[in-house]
């Protein structure tokens, strides 16, 4: 009779065998048109023009890479085989629709990336069965809306990305089930109303991006069913007042950003429930004049760059009540002549004096201090005016709409304190004079899909407040600076889609506040000197997707504080160095998708001190001078050259700053040639994709782990011996910590796959 310890063996068995076929067993099936690390249980099938979700995967596959392909449709159950999957990238794969139960099976799933894609809508079912996801991202769809419980299955989810969607309006309840998500991006969308009960059910989150939307008001009472909010972005609004009536109650909140809107009066009491706000972001606004705050006892910091502030004797309050409450500033004087400029902390209070060369000129200087709109909340339009046949006017959130009712000309009679006006999808091949009477606070107009060939002189007369114009996707050819006048305030113009052969740099002129002008997917051949003469206020310019071969040095020059330049989808043959000259300010520079096939040395050199994030990718790229990227290092976060024709490319220790760089669907050539790169993307702490092409014995193999290739190549002994660091003391202590911060990626930082 077998003793106790012999029942236990044999009880115990079961659970140390292997639950099903083992990873190497598997893997032996391994579909042809992906590459799969047995060690690491990756399987990636990158920009194979895939049609639907390959066969034959290994079952204990933990991640997988199908960014790039055309699926277009993700059916219900498609990964059903693939129980123990991690990580899922769906990138990039022109995906249309996501079936209901599209996901069931995937119960260990913590990170699904969607972004991208063409998705306009999520079934109610899309994202069943996801029950220990932490991370999703939708960036960069077509989302129009969400309904109230597509989220509601992911209750273990942390980060929800929605930003650069075309979301216009949040519902009640949109993201109930969310119980644990912490950080939930909504930027760069359209949103211009939050329903009352838009946040309520999210108990745990800490922070929330609403900056780049159509919010004319700070919806206060929306915002603080979050009660949890420590962070809260809301720049690049079109605010122009805020005040404690607005209803912000967030009583854990430690920053908060209102920077780049349209803000001309700041109530004292705006942040009175907010006790523990620590930083306040007011860059970028209108504020001539600031009043000490009331209720944010913790205040810290005061970002005031960018305001025509006001140095007189009004200020003086001000500038006492920032050192009394050590808070920092860093705003500079708007006016007076002699001050502009000057630093706001560097100032004393008897520097703020008021003009003594009698009464009216010293009331003339108090009145030109004082708030631009009313102190209190803005009016209710309940008996704002009537609304226009076949329209639909809400007073509550002075929006007005007529979107996609077959309308033949512009109506009139909208309420006059409309800020929103929506009148897409109708047709109107002429936009008359004086086409919106009595819209004096008009801040955003919708005119997308609407035929219109032509603006007469004076279309935009008397819209004093307009900050965002819409003409996208019709048919016009040319502007003229007449039609454009009346709007002095306008700063985003949306031209993209239409059939200008070239900038209409003249009419242009009329804009002298033009922040971001939008010409994409136009026929321009051309970027000409001129053609941005007066646009010394811009700060985007897009122009992705026209026929540009040239442009001419000097033709950049007046847009000095220049930021974005999108150049991509043209067909450049070189790097236009010469026109990068004078760009002081540019952080991002977009050429993928131009067919370059080379880059020489200096390239980048004017913009080398400032920029940030460069994309070259799909380029023809066959080669790259080694000092191509020469004075990029200090800088550079991100670099682009996936889905080039590279075999080679040199090392490049200098670009020391690098938080992301994709060599992916490259033909890279992994000989001795390319020894000092292998040795580079060794030393680097970064997904890289880069894989290696020929010879035959090492395709498909990374070129940063392909070390067996490099080991006959001469210096290979001498490299590695060099790279070997010495042992530490702590050395014991470093896997532990490797693995807390590994456990932390997820919901904090992108997982490359």
């Amino acid at each position: 009779m077998a003793g106790p310890q012999s029942v236990s063996v044999v009880l115990l068995l079961p659970l140390l065998l292997p639950l099903g076929p083992t990873w190497h067993a598997a893997a032996q099936r391994c579909p042809q048109t992906c590459v799969c690390d047995n060690s690491r249980r990756h399987v990636a099938c990158r920009h194979q023009n895939l049609t639907e979700v390959p066969n034959a995967i290994p079952e204990l596959t933990q991640r997988l890479d199908l960014q790039g392909n055309m699926l277009k449709l993700i059916p219900a159950a498609a990964f059903r085989d693939l129980p123990y999957l991690t990580h899922l990238d769906l990138r990039h794969c022109q995906v249309e629709l996501v079936a209901e139960g599209a996901f069931r099976g995937l119960g260990r799933l913590l990170l699904l990336n969607l972004a991208s894609n063409r998705l306009n809508a999520l079934p109610q079912e899309a994202l069943d069965g996801l029950g220990s996801l932490r991370r999703l991202e939708l960036e960069g769809n077509l989302l129009e809306e969400l309904r109230p419980g597509t989220f509601g299955a992911l209750g273990a989810l942390a980060t929800l990305n929605l930003a650069h969607n075309a979301l216009v309006y949040l519902p009640a309840m949109a993201f109930q089930g969310l119980v644990r998500a912490r950080w939930l991006q909504l930027s760069h969308n359209a949103l211009s109303v939050l329903a009352p009960e838009a946040l309520a059910g999210l108990p745990a989150l800490r922070r929330l991006s609403l900056h780049h939307n159509e919010l004319q008001s700070l919806p206060g009472a929306t915002l603080s069913q979050a009660r949890g909010l420590a962070r809260l972005e809301l720049g690049h609004n079109p605010f122009t007042y805020t005040g404690e009536e607005d209803g912000l109650v967030l009583p854990g909140l430690r920053e908060l950003r209102l920077d780049h809107g349209a803000l001309q009066a700041l109530d004292p009491r705006a942040f009175a429930h907010c006790p523990r706000l620590h930083t306040l972001d007011l860059r970028g606004n209108q504020l001539d004049a600031l009043q000490p705050l009331q209720g944010p006892g913790q205040l810290r910091r005061l970002r005031l760059q960018g305001n025509p502030l006001r140095c007189d004797c009004r200020a003086r309050p001000l500038l006492q009540w920032l050192a009394r409450a050590r808070v920092r500033s860093d705003g500079a004087c708007g006016e007076p002549r002699r001050l502009r400029g000057e630093a706001l902390d560097a100032l004393r209070p008897s520097d703020l004096r008021c003009p003594g060369a009698g009464a009216e000129e010293e009331e003339e200087e108090v009145a030109a201090a004082r708030p631009r709109v009313p102190a209190g909340p803005p009016e209710k339009a309940g008996a704002a005016g009537p609304c226009p046949r076949a329209c639909v006017c809400a007073p509550e959130f002075r929006h007005s709409g007529c979107e996609g009712r077959g309308l033949q000309v512009v109506p009139r009679g909208f309420p006059n304190d409309t800020q929103l006006l929506d009148l897409r999808q109708n047709h109107f091949p002429l936009v008359p004079r004086e086409a919106f009477p009595g819209l004096g606070q008009l801040v955003s107009l919708h005119l997308q899909h609407c035929g219109i060939t032509e603006l007469e002189a004076g279309a935009l007369a008397g819209l004093g407040s307009l900050l965002y114009l819409y003409l996208s996707d019709n048919t016009l050819s040319s502007l003229s600076a007449a039609s454009l006048e009346g709007a002095p305030c306008l700063g985003y113009l949306y031209l993209e889609r239409n059939r200008f052969l070239q900038v209409p740099g003249a009419a242009l002129r009329a804009l002298p506040s033009l922040f971001s002008l939008h010409l994409q997917d136009n026929a321009l051949d051309r970027l000409a000197l001129g053609d941005l003469a007066g646009m010394r206020a811009l700060r985007w310019l897009h122009l992705s997707g026209n026929r540009i071969t040239q442009v001419s040095p000097g033709a950049l020059g007046p847009a000095q504080e220049l930021e974005k330049l999108h150049l991509d989808r043209n067909q450049l043959r070189e790097v236009p160095t010469a026109a990068l000259e004078g760009l002081p300010a540019l952080l991002e520079l977009q050429l993928s998708g131009n067919p370059l096939r080379a880059l020489q040395d200096g390239a980048f050199w004017p913009v080398s001190r400032s920029l940030q994030h460069l994309f070259l990718n799909s380029s023809g790229l066959e080669q790259i001078s080694p000092g191509a990227f020469l004075g990029l290092g200090p800088r550079l976060q991100s670099l682009h050259l996936q889905k080039n024709q590279l075999q080679a490319l040199p090392a490049l220790p200098g670009l020391s700053q690098l938080e992301l760089i994709d060599l992916s669907g490259n033909p890279f050539h992994c000989d001795c040639q390319l020894l000092p790169l292998h040795r580079w993307l060794t030393g680097l702490n970064l997904h890289v994709g880069a894989a290696c092409a020929a010879p035959p014995s090492a395709r498909g193999q990374s070129v940063k782990a392909a070390a067996a290739v490099f080991e006959a190549c001469p210096g290979w002994a001498a490299g590695k011996a060099k790279r070997t660091p010495a042992p530490r003391p702590s050395a014991q202590r470093t896997p532990m910590k490797g693995r807390r911060q590994g456990a932390n990626k997820v919901g904090k930082e992108g997982v490359g796959l």
